[in-house]
């Protein structure tokens, strides 16, 4: 594997670039994790959060040192709009520092800024599964405004399900409550008509015995002119291991694993060439408020938290350095505000005061803004694909 450069805080760039030398990566205790590749497009804005990227309960007990000659820190995170000028890779680091100053974590990554006409005139078929934050066809619709701009794709979504408040051609398999395991194996009759709460996967069809079997090709001939999307998105895990503990959720997150593979084998078994890309799992909102609006007691945010960073760390093991195989990951998880585009709501703080406060009311369903987040790094990552 080709070495990776870096920039240090204790050493000029001049001198990392001439000894060639990096500091070594480690998680620590509060376990950093970065994918190799952060993509960036001129005119849309990248971030990476700090509590996205750490499993801590509290992350404001840790200092953050970002080493990038692109964007600037923040309190909360890391931000950069590029400008055409900034096409090209930089090395990128992170370190995480203790009450100490003590280094307790550090990440390494490149910044790929690929050029904002990457793809102009290209006609290109997308097909996004997932679960209810596809079903929401938000930021597949945000992909479809962002390649409606000029230098950029025709971009054409397509899928079986479209909700009635949306174009028709924000189209997508996108399923509120489902999982990887669910894509494979749930069979009903009625999987692509009628009601799309009663609906079987799109992609098992009866076969000649009457048992249903996985049929890629019919379903690519009855939504796509037989042909292979050229792009597919995959976003699920959050039902996989939402209810999973401390105790279950290597062996939850092992089932998921199973049935995403079966999943990618089954859209490449179809076309090799089909460009597949695994979004990372987005964590939760960032307060337990709106856990409790809800679930009740049923789930807290900080379980879900765990769950969620370790399907991160899971997925950048399993399917990292595959791109020969047209297998990408997407990072989308470290590019949503999970204190501000989440739903809140401005309420009493309680039933015998007339002082308001503000809570969050949804713990994995982000607003527009969020949904839109998740869009621009889906983006980002199609417009680096359209340089290959």
């Amino acid at each position: 594997m080709t070495a990776v450069v870096v920039f240090t805080t204790n050493m000029s760039v001049g001198a990392e670039k001439a000894t060639g030398k990096a500091q070594a990566e480690f998680s620590g205790k509060v376990r950093l994790q970065l994918p190799k590749v952060i993509y960036a497009v001129p005119s849309i804005e990248m971030n990476v959060y700090f509590d996205n990227v750490i499993l801590a309960i509290n992350p404001q007990n840790y200092a953050f040192d970002v080493t990038c000659e692109k964007g600037m820190q923040q309190d909360e995170r890391w931000t950069f709009t590029p400008q055409p000028t900034d096409v090209g890779e930089y090395p990128f680091q992170i370190e995480v520092r203790d009450e100490t100053n003590t280094v307790i974590a550090r990440a390494h990554s490149i910044l790929s800024v690929v050029p904002a006409n990457a793809g102009t005139g290209r006609s290109i078929t997308q097909l996004c599964i997932g679960d209810s934050l596809t079903h929401a066809s938000v930021y597949t619709g945000h992909l479809l405004d962002l390649c409606s701009k000029p230098d950029n794709p025709h971009l054409t979504l397509i899928g079986t399900l479209h909700l009635v408040d949306r174009l028709e051609t924000n189209r997508h398999e996108g399923y509120g409550g489902w999982t990887a395991e669910r894509f494979m194996t749930h069979y009903t009759p009625t999987a692509r008509t009628g009601d799309f709460q009663l609906h079987g996967s799109p992609f098992l069809y009866a076969g000649p015995d009457g048992k249903p079997k996985l049929d890629f090709p019919r379903y690519c001939k009855e939504t796509n002119h037989g042909q292979a999307p050229d792009v597919v998105t995959i976003f699920l895990g959050c039902n996989d291991n939402f209810a999973a503990t401390d105790e279950t959720l290597t062996a939850s997150i092992d089932r998921m694993l199973k049935y995403y593979d079966e999943l990618i084998a089954m859209i490449h078994d179809y076309n090799k060439n089909t460009k597949i890309g695994a979004l990372l799992l987005v964590p939760p909102a960032a307060t337990q408020d709106a856990f409790g609006a809800n679930y009740g007691c049923g789930q807290t945010r900080g379980q879900y938290k765990r769950n969620q960073h370790e399907v991160v760390r899971r997925m950048l093991a399993h399917y990292a350095h595959r791109e020969k195989e047209n297998l990408w990951l997407i990072p989308a998880y470290f590019n949503l505000d999970c204190q501000h585009n989440y739903p809140q709501a401005t309420v009493p703080a309680n039933a015998r005061t007339a002082q308001t406060i503000t809570r969050q009311t949804n713990g994995v369903h982000p607003v527009t803004a969020g949904y839109s987040q998740i869009g621009d790094s889906i983006y980002c990552w199609l417009k680096a694909q359209m340089v290959k």
